[in-house]
C-alpha cells in the first residue's frame, strides 16, 4: 500500500509537470516566442540560451531573425540588434585582453542606456558574472558588496564617480556614460577608458561560447543594511511563460522601459522584450511627463514601471495627461511594491483596462500576476499564480492554510527563484517552496491579497496590525498623496501606530496640522477597528524612498 501510494504521488507530480510544460509551450507560441512552423529558429534559440545564458541567447536569436530592427533607443538614438551583437563582441574582446573572462566578476553602476546593455552582453559572452548595482546605493554599500562579491572590474556612469572613493584602488574601471561637463575620465589621476573607445579599438568578430554562462547577481534593496546578492544563474527554457501566461507581450512590439534594469522588474521585462524582438525605449532618468511624451512619440504598446512611477504619472492630472496620445498602450506592467486599490482604479479610469500587477521579490521572482479583469473585480489584488508557479500559505506552525480569507505566510515555487544568497544564506523553505517574507490571504475567488511584510506586523495592545491596510485606506482620500504606518515603542501598549502622511496640498502647520490629524484619525476609526487607528500623525512633503521607489521604513520610523 505504501509503495502504491508513493508511485501514485510520483506519477501525479510528473503528470502535473508535463501539463505545465505543454501549457508553457502554448503560451510561448501565442506570444511569438516559439516560432511555429520554423522550429529550426526555435532550436537555434535554445542552443544560444544554453551556451550563453538568457540575455545573450535572446539577443543573438533576435539578431539572427531581425538584424536591422532597432533593439534599443536611448538618448543617443537607435541601435539595431546587429549593432548590439557586433559592438558587444568588440567589448568582450577588449575585456579578454585586460584579463577578464570565465568566472570574473564585473559590476555595473549605470542608468538605463546602451552602455549598460553592451556591458550585459559582453560580460555574458566571456562567461563573467555581472553584479547589477543599484544607482541609489551609498558609497559604503557599494564597497561592502564589491568586497563580498569579489568584483574585479566596475563599469559606471561618470556621474557616480564621487561614490567610488571607498572601492579598492586595484579595481579595473570603465566609463559607460559621460555627460557634458562631467569629464570623470579627465579628472581621474589615470584616465578611465570608455567602453565605446574599447569597442572602436577591438575586433567585432564573433566569440566562441564560454565554458558556462556567467549569470547575473541582482541585489536586494539594502534597506536594513548591506544589500544581499541574489544570483540569477538558474533558468528554465519555460521561465518566460510565467510572464507571458498573464501579460500579453507580443513579438515585435515597442516597450517603454521606465523602470531601471538593475532591478528585477526592469531586467526581466527587458530580457523578455529582447527575446520577442521588441524595440525597447530607454530613459536614463524618470520624468512622468517625458514618459508620456515618449509613449506618444514611439507609439509604445507596453510601459514598464514601479508603482511610485505610475503614481507620479497619474498625479500629473487631466490637463497634462490629455496632451499626449497614449492609446497605443495595451500593457502597463507594474511590480516592485504593492499597488493600492485607489491607484488600480485611477489607472483604469485614465488608461483603460491595461494594468498588470506582478507580485514577487528579488528572491522568489514571480509569484502572482493580477490582470485588468482581476483588478476590476478586486482592486489592489496581487492576482493568481501563472503557469509553472505555485503559491501556498502557511501558519506559524508551518501548517498549510487552504481556507479562504485566512492570513498566512506566503511561500512560492517558481522556475526563476534563486538558489540562495551569494553569502551562503537562504530564505526559509517549506515543502520545496521559498518564503517571500510577506503575509497575505486568498479570497474565495482564488485571488491573493498582500497584507504586509511578515516582520512589519505591529503588536499594539495585544492586537496584530499590518500597516498596509491602514496605508491603503488613507491614500484612497483625495487629500492624501501617500502614507506610511510604522510601530514605535510605547510603555502602555508595547507599540503604538504612527502614520507619516504626505498631503496633496503640502505640509500643514500649527492648529491646521492638529485638525487634519484628528480628521484622518476619525476617518480610520470609521472604517477600521479601533486598535488600527494611528495614535499620532506626522506630515511631510514626501516619503523617503530608494531608487526603485521602495519605501524606506527605517527612515520613516526616524521621522
Amino acid at each position: 500500500m505504501i509503495q502504491k501510494s508513493a508511485t501514485t504521488d510520483l506519477l501525479a507530480r510528473y503528470g502535473g509537470r508535463a501539463r505545465e510544460v505543454a501549457r508553457s509551450v502554448l503560451v510561448m507560441q501565442r506570444a511569438g516566442l516559439v516560432p511555429f512552423p520554423r522550429l529550426d529558429h526555435g532550436v537555434h534559440s535554445l542552443i544560444a540560451l544554453s551556451r550563453f545564458g538568457p540575455f545573450v541567447g535572446a539577443a543573438k536569436h533576435a539578431a539572427a531573425l531581425t538584424p536591422d530592427r532597432a533593439a534599443i533607443i536611448d538618448e543617443l538614438g537607435p541601435l539595431t540588434f546587429r549593432e548590439l551583437d557586433v559592438q558587444s563582441n568588440a567589448l568582450a574582446r577588449a575585456w579578454q585582453a585586460d584579463g577578464l573572462g570565465q568566472g570574473s566578476v564585473i559590476a555595473a553602476l549605470c542608468r538605463d542606456h546602451r552602455g549598460l546593455v553592451l556591458t550585459m552582453l559582453a560580460s555574458g559572452k566571456i562567461g563573467a558574472r555581472l553584479v547589477m548595482f543599484n544607482t541609489g546605493f551609498a558609497g559604503p554599500q557599494l564597497a561592502d558588496v564589491a568586497k563580498r562579491e569579489n568584483v574585479r572590474a566596475l563599469v559606471y556612469d561618470d556621474e557616480f564617480t564621487d561614490l567610488l572613493s571607498a572601492l579598492p584602488d586595484g579595481l579595473a574601471r570603465y566609463s559607460a556614460w559621460t555627460e557634458a561637463g562631467s569629464g570623470a575620465g579627465a579628472q581621474a589621476a589615470t584616465p578611465v577608458p570608455s567602453v565605446f573607445t574599447l569597442i572602436a579599438e577591438h575586433s567585432s568578430d564573433a566569440l566562441p561560447a564560454p565554458a558556462k554562462p556567467g549569470g547575473f547577481v541582482l541585489l536586494t534593496s539594502g534597506t536594513t543594511g548591506t544589500p544581499k546578492g541574489a544570483p540569477r544563474d538558474r533558468l528554465t527554457v519555460f521561465a518566460s511563460a510565467q510572464f507571458l501566461d498573464r501579460i500579453p507581450l507580443r513579438r515585435g512590439g515597442i516597450t517603454f522601459m521606465a523602470a531601471p534594469i538593475f532591478h528585477g522588474t526592469g531586467v526581466s521585462q527587458f530580457i523578455l522584450s529582447i527575446a520577442l524582438g521588441c524595440t525597447v525605449i530607454f530613459s536614463r532618468r524618470f520624468d512622468p511627463e517625458r514618459t508620456l511624451a515618449g509613449i506618444a512619440e514611439h507609439k509604445a504598446d507596453a510601459l514598464i514601471v514601479v508603482p511610485t512611477m505610475l503614481q507620479r504619472i497619474i498625479d500629473l492630472g487631466p490637463e497634462v495627461l490629455g496632451r499626449y496620445d497614449t492609446t497605443t498602450l495595451r500593457i502597463i506592467f507594474a511590480a516592485g511594491s504593492a499597488i493600492s486599490p485607489d491607484l488600480s482604479r485611477r489607472t483604469e479610469e485614465i488608461f483603460g483596462p491595461v494594468l498588470y500587477n506582478l507580485y514577487g521579490s528579488t528572491e522568489v521572482a514571480v509569484a502572482t500576476v493580477a490582470t485588468p479583469d482581476d483588478l476590476r473585480l478586486a482592486p489592489g489584488t496581487a492576482g493568481r499564480p501563472p503557469v509553472t508557479c505555485e503559491v501556498r500559505l502557511y501558519d506559524a506552525d508551518d501548517r498549510q492554510i487552504t481556507a479562504p480569507d485566512v492570513t498566512g505566510r506566503i511561500f512560492v515555487r517558481s522556475g526563476l527563484s534563486f538558489g540562495g544568497y551569494t553569502d551562503g544564506r537562504n530564505k526559509v523553505m517549506i515543502d520545496g517552496l521559498l518564503s517571500s517574507g510577506d503575509v497575505g490571504h486568498f479570497d474565495r475567488n482564488g485571488l491573493l491579497f498582500i497584507e504586509g511584510r511578515d516582520d512589519d506586523m505591529i503588536v499594539s495592545g495585544g492586537e496584530n496590525v499590518f500597516p498596509l491596510e491602514v496605508e491603503n485606506l488613507l491614500v484612497e482620500r483625495d487629500d492624501v498623496h501617500e502614507a506610511a504606518v510604522v510601530g514605535v515603542e510605547d510603555e502602555t501598549f508595547g507599540h503604538r501606530l504612527r502614520a507619516v502622511v504626505a498631503l496633496a496640498d503640502g505640509v500643514p502647520a500649527g492648529d491646521a496640522a492638529d485638525a487634519k490629524a484628528d480628521e484622518l484619525k476619525a476617518y480610520v476609526k470609521a472604517n477600521l477597528a479601533r486598535y488600527k487607528v494611528p495614535r499620532e500623525i506626522i506630515f511631510v512633503e514626501r516619503l523617503p524612498r530608494n531608487a526603485t521607489g521602495k519605501l524606506l521604513k527605517n527612515k520613516v520610523a526616524e521621522l
